[in-house]
């Protein structure tokens, strides 16, 4: 059991359910019902969430024995080998499953392994690597997109977005096993207050492009590449999103904010755990906005999920 809780650990799996969410707000920004392909894009998007969290601890392997030595790898419980082995494997399962599934999914999920593995191995210390995760958020949700549409030009607006809460989150990681200023964890609260103040204001915008492109597209094209909106799509809900963009800002409001007060390392790295779970009711509010209701109401009832088990092991 604490070997399965070790693995547990350094795949940090609370965190495993912020990812289903950025396939399915992508196949709702195209306007196409989730269907085998989406589940394949989103099996890709763990594998490859799962292969940067082994390849992270990795190659942080000697800073974390001295900041955090009580991680799987500095502490023994992991072998350094079997975590780089991990992260290979799941890396080439992602892939598969994104050639499966098509493609243009295959041609997003390309860029994005490499982005994972950019950031963690090069880019992570450096002043681009919260934009190198920012980009790699994006390219996971037009990695839905996709695969669902065959098409990712509908998604670029959300996938913009949800770059934008990552960049912050990410940003207020990096001071997280030290004492920081207050101006990260306000950037990101400004962040999240522009992006609440986004998402309603941008309703239908995808599906206005999805009409636009679907009277372009040529007589005979094919079903997997039709940009055309599904019937299991419905009109956007103004009060569905305005809710659901709520319900993002008050995961993180006070968060953000104690940790500006205090820019400790315990109160930061509770700012980081909340920034990644509001990334959830975020993607619910792009599918919603997008008339994926349904899509919007599942996606978010995984945030009582990544909560319940965020308390049994850390997503940060």
């Amino acid at each position: 059991m604490s070997r399965l809780h070790a693995w547990a650990e350094l795949l940090r799996l609370p965190a495993l359910f912020t990812v289903p969410g950025d396939g399915l707000a992508g196949a709702a920004a195209v306007a196409a019902r989730p269907d085998r392909r989406t589940a394949l894009a989103v099996g890709c998007s763990l594998c490859l969430y799962e292969a940067g969290m082994a390849l992270n601890d990795w190659a942080d392997r000697a800073e974390d024995a001295v900041e955090r030595p009580h991680r799987p790898l500095p502490s023994g419980r992991v072998r350094p080998a079997a975590a780089l082995a991990a992260a290979c494997a799941l890396t080439a399962a992602g892939l598969a499953l994104a050639a499966r599934a098509g493609r243009p999914a295959l041609a997003v999920a390309v860029p994005l392994a490499a982005t994972v593995w950019s950031y963690d191995l090069v880019l992570k210390r450096t002043p681009a690597g919260p934009g190198a995760m920012a980009a790699a958020r994006g390219l996971d949700l037009l990695l839905g997109a996709a695969a669902t549409g065959g098409t990712v030009r509908p998604a670029l607006p959300s996938a913009a977005l949800l770059s934008t809460h990552t960049l912050a989150v990410t940003a207020v990681s990096r001071q997280e096993t030290r004492d920081g200023t207050p101006l990260a964890p306000l950037a990101a609260l400004a962040a999240t207050a522009t992006l609440t103040r986004l998402l309603p204001g941008a309703l239908g915008r995808e599906r206005r492009d999805v009409r636009v492109a679907a009277r372009r597209e040529p007589s005979g094209a094919s079903p997997a590449t039709s940009r055309t909106p599904t019937p299991g799509h419905s009109r956007p809900s103004g009060f569905l999103t305005t809710a659901l963009a709520l319900s993002y800002a008050a995961a993180t409001a006070r968060p953000y904010l104690n940790a500006a007060l205090n820019p400790s390392p315990p109160l930061t790295q509770r700012a980081v755990g909340a920034g990644i779970r509001a990334t959830i009711p975020l993607q619910a509010a792009l599918a919603a906005r997008a008339g994926a209701g349904a899509t919007a109401l599942g996606t978010a009832a995984l945030t009582a999920l990544a909560r319940r088990f965020s308390k049994r092991v850390s997503v940060t």
